[in-house]
């Protein structure tokens, strides 16, 4: 993955009860402190490259070590690629991602786009210009979504480091807080 999407920061889950999930990563997994960002709604939301209604989703940050766990529950029915992974079936590890700058992004986008990957779901973080991309690279029995994030020079990826580096002095104690993206 990393010579053709850049080098894996994230590994992320699609779950049903987002409350379940956290109690399972921080009391059974020791992973902690989750960042809840509620209410998330992405912006110039495009599904399978057309526009569409965004899903409402809230999002669980974590780290272990240097890799972030997110945990993904969508709240509508609006499509995406988090309610097609639940409408087959499944629930559990659905993408993993990698963290580009603006120009590293846009290389490999159109790289991957001329290898004939299509996205999956497409957008854009609100208030930060973020752009994200869900590749369908599922194709294969087990394969995984790879998303894309131009994270690298934006201040919200000093937040994902400050999260980072609360996980390793993390005692056990508040283990599930808010932050918002605006």
């Amino acid at each position: 993955m990393s010579r053709l999407f850049g080098e894996m920061r994230q590994i992320a889950f699609v779950v049903r009860d987002l409350d379940k999930a956290l109690r399972y990563w921080t009391e059974t997994m020791g992973v902690g402190p989750f960042y809840l960002f509620k209410n998330f709604v992405p912006t110039d939301y495009l599904y399978r490259g057309k526009p569409a209604p965004a899903p409402h989703v809230t999002l669980a940050l974590g780290f272990s070590g240097e890799m972030q766990i997110e945990l993904i529950q969508q709240h509508d029915d609006h499509p995406s690629a988090y309610r097609d992974f639940l409408l087959a079936g499944h629930e559990g590890c659905q993408h993993v991602s990698s963290w580009t700058t603006r120009a590293e992004y846009d290389q490999t986008y159109q790289a991957a786009r001329a290898r004939g990957v299509q996205p999956a779901h497409e957008g854009v973080v609100p208030g930060s210009n973020i752009r994200f991309v869900y590749f369908a690279t599922d194709s294969a029995p087990g394969g995984l979504l790879y998303e894309m994030a131009d994270l690298k020079e934006t201040p919200l990826y000093d937040t994902m480091m400050k999260i980072r580096d609360e996980a390793r002095r993390w005692d056990g104690t508040n283990p599930i807080r808010e932050l918002s993206f605006t």
